[in-house]
């Protein structure tokens, strides 16, 4: 089974790194879109106690909904391709990282920016040099979730013509080619486990030794 899933690969290498370099493209620029709007969202947020109400708990409703729901849900108002499949892991990145930057943000010590303004220190420099790197951990591990769902969600993009791995997994799926299908399971399957490793690792240098778990 594993020799003739190789075979296929070794006949379909172009084939392969493209559809590799696709997956990798689409949930990096989605996992980079979904920080770039939900990280200043939820430093916002933690100052705005009713606006964050609605925005957290709509988070946590998308935090719900199905990867393959959510692509289901954006092709009919988007069609096929790169753009909706970005769209839509896009989404599915926004709840876990907005949720984790507002209580990163929220459980820094109000004593801590008390001195800080105390020190002539104005809102922004207060943000910027206190209570980021304060709550920088746990923001990433917001970021951490986001990447392994985006990674796994991603080969569900075939459905919806954005390609990547997921293509030679349902083309292996409705030809009842389990040779073409290990070709995008396992590097899928090894990917989102090497995602999830490099951003642990991330998220341990950036948390302080004496937070760290033994």
């Amino acid at each position: 089974m594993f020799i003739e899933a190789w075979d296929y690969l070794a006949g379909h290498q172009a084939q392969f790194l493209a559809a590799l370099w696709r997956h990798v493209a689409l949930s990096a620029s989605a996992l980079v879109i979904a920080a770039t709007i939900a990280v200043p969202l939820g430093v916002r947020l933690a100052d705005s106690h009713g606006a964050a109400l609605v925005a957290i708990n709509a988070a946590n409703i998308g935090r719900t909904l199905p990867s393959l729901a959510v692509l289901a849900l954006v092709m009919p108002i988007m069609g096929t391709g790169f753009a909706p499949s970005l769209f839509a892991l896009t989404l599915l990145a926004l709840p876990p990282i907005l949720i984790n930057t507002y209580a990163a943000i929220r459980q820094v010590d109000p004593d801590i920016v008390d001195a800080a303004r105390g020190m002539g220190m104005t809102a922004l420099e207060i943000v910027r040099k206190v209570k980021l790197p304060i709550g920088l951990p746990v923001m990433f591990a917001g970021i951490r979730t986001a990447a392994v769902q985006v990674v796994s969600g991603a080969v569900l993009a075939a459905y919806i013509g954005g390609g990547g791995l997921g293509d030679f997994i349902t083309a292996g799926i409705a030809m009842m080619a389990l040779p073409q299908l290990l070709v995008g399971a396992i590097p899928a399957t090894l990917l989102s486990l090497g995602t999830d490793a490099l951003f642990a690792s991330i998220q341990r240098a950036l948390t302080p030794a004496g937070l760290r778990a033994r």
